[in-house]
């Protein structure tokens, strides 16, 4: 059965020395991955997350803001951990401060409705 599929043959060792210009290109390559999971995922992120740290600590009563669930309004409440917003005449909900994604511009809630 051999006609085929070639026979793989084991190569023989050298010795089990490895070359120093192997060492450091490994070292470079390691160095190169380094640096593209820095720039391209960590970096992003811990902005991102610095980005909606400021956010959260800004809000004050009277922004308009939007929920990580899609709800718009105003901020009636605010407590250490929680918001009440008001999402329609008497109508009031309550939610944690970190789950509130954006602040709107003001005069947006109006334009909308």
């Amino acid at each position: 059965m051999s006609f085929l599929i070639d026979t793989a043959y084991a190569a023989t060792s050298g010795g089990g020395q490895s070359s120093p210009e192997g060492l450091w290109s490994s070292i470079l390559m390691l160095g190169g991955f380094a640096l593209v999971f820095y720039f391209l995922l960590w970096r992003p992120q811990s902005k991102r997350a610095k980005d909606h740290r400021e956010l959260v600590t800004a809000l004050a009563k009277g922004d308009e803001v939007i929920t990580n669930g899609g709800m718009l309004g105003k901020i009636a409440k605010l407590t250490e951990q929680y918001a009440t917003l008001t999402i329609a005449s008497n109508v009031d909900i309550t939610v944690q401060r970190s789950s509130i994604s954006a602040s709107l511009p003001k005069g947006t809630l109006k334009s909308i409705n």
